[in-house]
Formats: C-alpha cells, sequence, structure tokens
C-alpha cells in the first residue's frame, strides 16, 4: 500500500465512516480535496458480477450534460479515400487509414478518440495491440465504428466520452471539476449511471451495482448510498 501523505492523513483523521446521498457526497468530496490545482470529482462504480459476461466487455458512451473537458479533443478517423474530405470538413484531426497506422506501429499516437468506417477496420487490426491498451480501439458499442462519421466527430468534439470496467468491475469516470455546482455534477452522475443501465441492458440501478465511491483527484474517497 503507498504511503500516504500528512495532507491526505490530517483529512482522514475526523473523516466518518459512513453513507452519503449523492449531494452529501458531492460536498463531501469537494472538502477533502487537498489539490494546489482545480481537481476532477472521480466517480468509482463496482458492478454486480454479470453472468457469462467478462467485466471488461461492459462498455459505452456517454455524454454529460456539463463537460468536464478543457482541453480540445484530438479525433482520428480511419476511413476510406472518398471519404476523407468528408471527415476533414466535419472537424477530424487527423485523417487517413495507412499513414496514421504506419505512425501508430512508430509508437506515435497523436489523437484522444479513434473513429472508424467498418470497411477499413480489417486494416486497423494490425494496431489492435497499440490502441486496445489505452482504450483507442474503434468499437461498435461506443459508436466510434460507424457510416456517419460526421456525426460521431460532432460528437466527440462536443466532450462525448467512453467508459468501460476493468477487470474488476470496475468503471471509473470524470463527473466534474471542485468547481462545478452540486447540481451540476448531480446531474453528470445521473446521467452516467443511466449509460451504465444501458451498457447492461438493466433498468435498476440496484441490479447492476455493488458499491459506488467518489473521489477528488487527490484525496479520500466518499460512499455514496445506492
Amino acid at each position: 500500500m503507498p504511503k500516504r501523505g500528512k495532507k491526505y492523513i490530517d483529512i482522514t483523521k475526523n473523516k466518518e465512516n459512513k453513507l452519503y446521498n449523492l449531494e452529501e457526497a458531492i460536498e463531501k468530496a469537494k472538502e477533502y480535496s487537498y489539490s494546489s490545482f482545480k481537481g476532477t470529482i472521480e466517480l468509482h462504480i463496482a458492478l454486480k458480477p454479470q453472468k457469462d459476461k467478462d467485466p471488461k466487455s461492459i462498455k459505452g458512451t456517454v455524454s454529460l450534460p456539463h463537460s468536464t473537458k478543457e482541453k480540445k479533443v484530438t479525433v482520428a478517423v480511419f476511413t476510406s479515400p472518398e471519404n476523407e474530405k468528408n471527415a476533414k470538413e466535419a472537424g477530424a484531426d487527423l485523417v487517413g487509414t495507412d499513414e496514421i497506422i504506419k505512425d501508430i506501429k512508430k509508437g506515435k499516437i497523436d489523437f484522444d478518440v479513434a473513429i472508424a468506417t467498418p470497411d477499413v477496420m480489417p486494416k486497423i487490426a494490425q494496431v489492435g495491440k497499440e490502441l486496445g491498451p489505452k482504450g483507442l480501439m474503434p468499437n461498435p458499442k461506443t459508436g466510434t465504428v460507424t457510416d456517419d462519421i460526421q456525426t460521431a466527430i460532432e460528437e466527440y468534439k462536443k466532450g462525448k466520452s467512453t467508459f468501460s470496467a476493468d477487470e474488476k468491475g470496475v468503471v471509473h469516470i470524470g463527473v466534474g471539476k471542485t468547481d462545478l455546482e452540486t447540481e451540476k455534477i448531480t446531474e453528470n452522475i445521473q446521467k452516467v449511471l443511466n449509460a451504465i443501465k444501458d451498457a447492461t441492458g438493466k433498468t435498476e440501478v440496484s441490479q447492476i451495482i455493488k458499491s459506488i465511491h467518489l473521489s477528488p483527484t487527490m484525496g479520500p474517497s466518499v460512499k455514496i448510498s445506492i
């Protein structure tokens, strides 16, 4: 276990080990943040085991009503030559297939989102080992394999995010900065929960979620009552 710093230890001395409702948890996470910069409020959702389903197969997308992204999102589009002009006009930063694949093989991955048309997916498979671990492999479940590249580019440029569960079945996702209003973070969290329900095909949160924690970038977590 990593050694905790003095600030962390000081904050946790009087920390109550209890369940909080959503708005209380957000306020506590803000209170517990001790970073010198504007930190992110992070949501950690432990999912119940799904019968005959690998936890890492649970993935999807969510467009938060209140964006948490401050930097420009760089979008790469893998497509055939006849679609390249449309992709560029729609706002793609990198367009092509062969050239992007060459760069990836050289270790150059200068994009945040990869979108592909179905016809070039067999080519992209050759860089799956580079893109997969970084969560950048185009996937129909996240809307990044599509013929409607214009809509996909627009959505990701506006802040659409992908999420996936790790090998332990936990989803980690930022839901707002520490200076974002509690009401807006609440709306973002509710949007994430609905997206996870869609990704698992369940209708009730209690059917899929084992526990939920909220934490600042630097600071202890608090547990939310489901």
